[in-house]
């Protein structure tokens, strides 16, 4: 990722921070439990997209699947953001250590 995917997280983090009415620890714990919803909107759309649920049939696509991706990841920087002092080199370390140990 390049710098401004991280600066632009930085500055959704700076406004959810302005706009939360929580003391800092509770931010945090409240933006993990977000990725854990987020993660779970994913399921329904992927349920909605190969019919899963036959009381709602096809109710999402594909395209809803990626969307919905989208917004774990983004939450996932968000919440990276919020808990390390430095999350753009915590994530690259992290990936290059995933990188090296996978076959391939």
């Amino acid at each position: 990722m390049d710098e401004s995917t991280w600066d632009t997280v930085e500055r959704l983090v700076t406004w959810l921070d302005a706009h939360s009415p929580h003391a800092p620890e509770v931010r945090r714990l409240l933006r993990v439990l977000k990725l854990q919803e987020e993660a779970g909107e994913v399921a329904e759309a992927v349920q909605g997209a190969m019919g899963g649920n036959p009381r709602k049939g096809a109710s999402h696509t594909w395209a809803d699947v990626e969307r919905e991706l989208c917004d774990v990841i983004i939450t996932a920087m968000v919440t990276l953001t919020t808990i390390s002092a430095a999350p753009h080199e915590t994530f690259s370390t992290h990936l290059t250590h995933v990188a090296h140990r996978s076959p391939g």
